[in-house]
């Protein structure tokens, strides 16, 4: 059930272009690591977005273009990527929930301490729960597939202590 607030806002400019480098980010990035065994971050913008890490940045355009043209011609999972932030938080906030919960009532350190496993169980079942939930949310929330007529213009590469490249997206 659409819910008209968070519509509106997933709509707005600044969301939706932060959402669809969101979805390339995450393409890109599977695409890179596909070519090679590499370790890699991305942060996106609403005009593009940084991967971070020792790659080539003719490497990382080569991959942008790929992935633009696999999202458009259907295959909108590449938008979904099982490192992403928004999964890390969902299981932190769904663990933090859990034992919050466990610890509901108790007064005491002893009190805690009795409660301790029942509390590390809560917390697991509450990672369990959050890997479909995070992707979910990916899905619906924090990325977007849909790449319309973006384009890569450059990728601009910084060097200091990590090696940052700069993919800058247009419409």
């Amino acid at each position: 059930m659409p819910i008209p607030l968070l519509d509106t806002l997933m709509q707005s400019p600044l969301i939706d272009r932060t959402r669809r480098n969101h979805g390339l980010e995450h393409a890109t990035i599977s695409l890179l690591g596909l070519r090679r065994r590499v370790s890699l971050a991305g942060r996106s913008t609403p005009n593009g977005f940084y991967i971070y890490g020792d790659v080539d940045a003719d490497e990382i355009a080569s991959c942008a273009d790929e992935a633009l043209r696999r999202m458009r011609g259907g295959e909108r999972e590449l938008a979904i990527h099982p490192h992403c932030g928004t999964n890390y938080v969902t299981a932190g906030l769904a663990a933090a929930g859990a034992v919050f919960i466990a610890f509901l009532g108790t007064r005491d350190s002893r009190q805690r301490l009795d409660r301790l496993p029942f509390a590390a169980s809560l917390a697991t079942l509450a990672l369990i729960a959050a890997q479909p939930l995070g992707l979910s949310l990916q899905r619906e929330v924090t990325t977007s597939a849909d790449v319309r007529a973006m384009q890569v213009v450059e990728v601009r590469v910084t060097t200091g202590p990590v090696r940052t490249h700069f993919v800058e997206t247009v419409d």
